[in-house]
């Protein structure tokens, strides 16, 4: 029979312990979609604030805020015009501090977006470097450049920016800055000491508001070498990423963030930071260091089939990893830049060249396509994501959720041309349908012109089949994804201890299982046959509601 273990307290104290990063469980709040405190359709401040009791409620160790500071959201707020202010639209200072102290006093820590590499072209410093002309002190905060061609009419380079489109933009004098993403979003300049001493500053700005950790956007791109000549970009790709490349994950990256890591330090506890580097595996655990940020996110499970074999070839080599550098490692499956996993689970494969590396970004061609119903098998992919899920909060090391995750919701495809936000849409012509089907606000209640996100309406629109995922629907439903969440966080805690890892031999290639210290199991069924449970183990979870077999596409825990 299964075991029912207590619940956490949800009002316990913040502990003063400097190692909660290690295994925490951290909940992604994207603010202008996750609940809207003053019925205008954006979310905010206050609503977080009206949420905090379901946060704590849900069991999670910490909240990681995506950006909320001023910004013309032409890159969903990823174009900061003031790193030390909460935007109008969302809230106050007063109301951020409030936050934070309401977060605290459930036990839960607060982490939020730092976006060194770019500001936003509305940024002080970018408006002076503009007005300022050539060779002033306000542009070598930037990277300017002159054009090329006969009369400088052509870009410095023929780089392209992440999102499509050239990576250079010109101004009224004839210059041209660097921008990396979008063209509203300017580079900075990280050999220039007054972009680095900024920073510091607004890294205690924030922890001294009782900010108890930083996630790094883009950590691997911040120091550039641009030495001329500038190389093609054909030249480009042929140069080795091992920490010489001119752009992308440069060794001296490192010289920022131990000036960063000696900051973190000077708080108690230290202040921490989790990097996102898409770098390669082996230099993961130089960001990781603890002279370094700390930890680093690992991507490998969301870019991953739901198959036994890769998640066993990605768990055991991101542990490897972690040992390398003494830190923990960290699991996620959704975030704010890809397709809800949910969905992704129930479409076909993603397609792979014969080295395994995606060829394409999952769910793709299936949003192009309109998101045709044919192609996506809703139940499996939800079957599979609860699955996954268990599978990864079982694992040691953080755990990261993407808001709405927990109530099994899936990408939104229906949204009209003329509605979407994301850059990667526009500046790609249509070719990459972008990330607005992840960023749909969230339904609180099964009825309303918001779902209860808001009193009216919501700025990316929420299909009718959001009423099925709604809060209040799912917090009575002992069934529910919620239910299973709640279920999995309150017994991960009271499970957890330890951050090793065993593997134990199935039988079947379909099958994984691994035990924790203290003998707690994990068990997945990747294939469609159940898996047998020998008589008399204590299990204490399933994703499908069985505890005598693991079925198809599904998880238990077993305790000791």
């Amino acid at each position: 029979m299964a075991q029912h273990l207590a619940e956490p307290n949800a009002t316990t104290i913040l502990s003063d312990d400097a190692s909660w990063w290690r295994q925490a469980v951290v909940y992604q709040i994207y603010p202008r979609s996750f609940a809207d405190g003053n019925g205008d359709g954006i979310g905010d401040l206050k609503g977080i604030l009206s949420r905090v009791d379901y946060l704590a409620d849900l069991g999670v160790d910490a909240v990681w805020l995506s950006p909320f500071y001023p910004s013309a959201l032409a890159d969903g707020g990823y174009d900061v015009a003031d790193y030390r202010d909460v935007d109008p639209r969302i809230g106050t200072l007063a109301e951020f501090d409030e936050l934070v102290e309401a977060l605290h006093a459930r036990g839960i820590r607060v982490v939020v977006d730092i976006v060194p590499n770019h500001t936003s072209n509305l940024h002080e410093w970018f408006r002076r470097a503009v007005a300022a002309g050539r060779g002033s002190a306000e542009r070598e905060r930037y990277i300017f450049r002159d054009g090329s061609g006969a009369n400088g009419e052509l870009p410095p380079t023929d780089w392209l920016s992440v999102f499509g489109g050239s990576a250079w933009e010109r101004v009224d004098d004839g210059q041209w800055y660097l921008h990396n993403f979008a063209v509203e979003q300017p580079d900075l300049n990280w050999s220039n000491p007054e972009v680095r001493a900024d920073f510091v500053k607004t890294l205690r700005f924030w922890a001294d508001r009782g900010v108890d950790g930083f996630r790094i956007d883009v950590a691997h791109m911040l120091t550039k070498d641009l030495t001329e000549p500038l190389p093609s970009r054909a030249e480009l790709e042929l140069i080795p990423r091992d920490g010489k490349h001119p752009l992308i994950d440069r060794d001296d990256v490192h010289e920022v963030y131990a000036e960063w890591r000696a900051v973190f330090n000077s708080y108690d506890p230290p202040r921490t930071a989790v990097a996102e580097a898409w770098v390669d595996s082996a230099r993961v655990p130089l960001y990781a260091r603890p002279e370094s940020l700390g930890q680093s996110f690992n991507f490998d499970l969301l870019l991953a089939d739901f198959d036994a074999a890769q998640f066993r070839d990605i768990v055991t080599s991101n542990l490897d990893l972690a040992a390398l550098s003494g830190s923990s490692s960290t699991w996620v499956l959704s975030n704010h830049d890809v397709v809800r996993h949910a969905t992704r689970y129930g479409l076909p494969k993603t397609r792979r060249d014969e080295s395994g590396k995606t060829l394409e970004k999952a769910g793709n061609d299936w949003l192009l396509g309109g998101g045709a119903e044919s192609q996506l098998d809703r139940e499996r992919g939800e079957r599979r994501a609860s699955a996954a899920t268990l599978f990864l909060l079982g694992l040691p090391g953080s755990a990261y959720l993407y808001q709405g995750e927990e109530l099994g919701l899936h990408e939104v495809a229906d949204i009209a041309d003329e509605q979407r936000q994301d850059p990667t849409f526009f500046r790609s012509e249509g070719s990459e349908i972008g990330r607005d089907g992840c960023r749909v606000p969230l339904p609180w209640s099964a009825h309303g012109a918001s779902f209860g996100f808001g009193a009216d309406g919501a700025h990316l629109p929420q299909p009718g089949w959001f009423a099925e995922y709604a809060v209040e629907r799912e917090e009575v439903d002992p069934a529910s994804t919620l239910s299973l969440y709640r279920r999995a966080l309150a017994l991960r805690h009271a499970l957890q201890s330890g951050e090793q890892l065993g593997w134990i031999e199935t039988g079947r290639d379909d099958v994984l299982r691994f035990t924790r210290p203290g003998g707690w199991q994990v068990v997945t069924n990747f294939g469609s046959e159940d898996y047998p449970i020998e008589d008399g183990a204590n299990v204490v979870l399933s994703s499908s509601g069985a505890t005598d077999v693991v079925r198809g596409e599904s998880t238990v825990w077993i305790a000791p």
